[in-house]
């Protein structure tokens, strides 16, 4: 079962898609939201779930405060659980049914974004998870931040040049990583 954790929706029961999904744990979310938070990354700002699944991390941001999240998922019926949880939530989630390269392949793709967060299957290629990051850092703010959610045996994701990874955090079988936009010298 899965909740939103904090804010204006807590305590609220999320629906999650039968098959082809893993939702991050609430103690993951919980982990990497308090981080988020501390940095000023969640109240007042835009944020991008990809492979979004129920939406939980799109969802738990706008409870916390966000101005803007959008959930983007290719499958049928993660799409019909972002629609019930944001119903549900009474929360403006956004939700696209798209795939993750082709949404953030498109130039003026709903950006820019203070956070890009990606949660894609374990057992996702690395080459196209790169893709995917190679396309995020024309859809960041300036100082934006990306969290991408894998598996523990995962190595560790190819950052494009123009973001620069800063943190990785294990929680069970769960690792995430995130980078942030590198600021160019200037002389």
């Amino acid at each position: 079962m899965s909740r939103i954790i904090a804010g204006s929706a807590r305590g609220r029961q999320l629906s999650v898609p039968k098959s082809g999904t893993r939702p991050t744990s609430s103690r993951v979310r919980e982990a990497l939201f308090s981080h988020l938070e501390h940095r000023d990354f969640i109240a007042d700002c835009d944020i991008l779930d990809l492979f979004a699944g129920s939406g939980a991390f799109a969802l738990e941001a706008l409870s916390r405060g966000a101005r803007r999240a959008i959930g983007v998922d290719s499958a049928p019926e993660a799409h019909r659980a972002m629609q019930t949880n944001a119903r549900t939530t009474g929360l403006a989630l956004q939700h696209i049914k798209a795939q993750a390269l082709t949404y953030v392949s498109q130039p003026g793709t709903d950006g820019p974004f203070d956070v890009v967060f990606l949660d894609p299957p374990y057992d996702f290629p690395d080459e196209q998870l790169a893709e995917i990051l190679a396309q995020l850092p024309r859809h960041l703010k300036s100082d934006g931040v990306v969290v991408v959610e894998r598996a523990k045996r995962s190595s560790q994701p190819r950052w494009p040049a123009q973001l620069e990874a800063e943190r990785e955090r294990t929680w069970g079988d769960t690792r995430v990583w995130s980078a942030h936009m590198a600021v160019e010298d200037v002389e």
